[in-house]
């Protein structure tokens, strides 16, 4: 029934959305790297009870280890502290806006590293999705909006975010030939949150400010840390891969992308401020280049 694999995609995007509006007073609360190392041990052993539970690990295709350590290092570390440093200072809309370029820049990467040529109208979506994000970070802010306010120079903010795009979409390009070889989807993730998870942890015990929380983790303040990284990693991860196995790839990857669109009445629903024209035309322009790069 393509109901169903339709439907998971697009409640994967609903979840992304959903997760990094969560997320936003935690990491505000812990600062960066605390936050993240949280999620990344949390989830990590959800991720690897699963596996062990259905049995996935034999799958694995271990002799693509350099695969996975360029993965964990770059994709997963380097990848999540930039985006939640970017979600600290620009918000949940900034973020997922620039989070949706990791399709183009994984096409300008896989052209690059693996030769794959980009069609014309992937560099108009391209165009598309670039225009759609400019157009509403720079004139589509909410003065009125909690969670639209951004702290430091904007030039800071679409600088993490386009790095956090380009890291997380090499993190998961590299994993291409481990894919390739058979290894399963959330086996190949479990060991990726599981790698970052134990780096963070090692750096954790280096005596420096930058990696203490910034407030007490009290229970209350783990779970709200806990629950969006359980939401993006575990859930939505695991409908979208569900929908890519049964349904269209091309399609299940539109649907899988309307996070930017999708936080905007989330916000709306949190606040009572409806997002500005531009941030809603922008949002949809990005969503549209994004479907033209993947979908044709």
């Amino acid at each position: 029934m393509l109901v169903l694999p339709a439907l998971a995609a697009m409640t994967a995007s609903l979840g992304w959305a959903g997760g990094i509006v969560l997320a936003q007073w935690p990491v505000r609360q812990l600062g960066t790297f605390e936050f993240t190392r949280i999620q990344l041990v949390a989830c990590s052993a959800i991720l690897a009870g699963l596996c062990t539970g259905l049995d996935l690990w034999p799958t694995v295709a271990w002799e693509y280890w350099p695969s996975f350590a360029a993965s964990i290092g770059i994709g997963v570390i380097l990848g999540n502290l930039a985006m939640i440093e970017c979600l600290r200072r620009g918000g949940p809309r900034r973020t997922e806006l620039l989070l949706s370029l990791k399709a183009p820049l994984v096409g300008v990467m896989a052209f690059v590293w693996l030769n794959e040529t980009p069609t014309g109208t992937d560099l108009f979506g391209a165009a598309v999705a670039l225009c759609g994000v400019v157009l509403a970070i720079f004139h589509g802010s909410n003065k009125h909006s909690e969670s639209d306010a951004s702290t430091g120079a904007m030039a800071t903010i679409v600088l993490l975010g386009l790095a956090a795009s380009g890291f997380q979409g090499f993190g998961f390009l590299v994993m291409k030939p481990a894919m390739l070889a058979g290894t399963d989807p959330l086996a190949a993730s479990a060991i990726r949150l599981s790698g970052a998870a134990v780096i963070v942890s090692l750096v954790a015990l280096w005596p420096h400010q930058a990696f203490k929380p910034q407030s007490t983790v009290t229970p209350y303040l783990l779970g709200r840390t806990i629950l969006p990284g359980f939401i993006g990693y575990v859930v939505s991860s695991t409908l979208l891969l569900y929908a890519f196995a049964t349904f269209d790839a091309g399609i299940s990857a539109v649907l899988g992308s309307l996070a930017p669109v999708l936080v905007l009445p989330i916000l709306w629903l949190k606040e009572g401020v409806l997002p500005r024209p531009q941030a809603i035309a922008g949002a949809l322009m990005t969503v549209a280049g994004t479907a033209l790069i993947v979908a044709l």
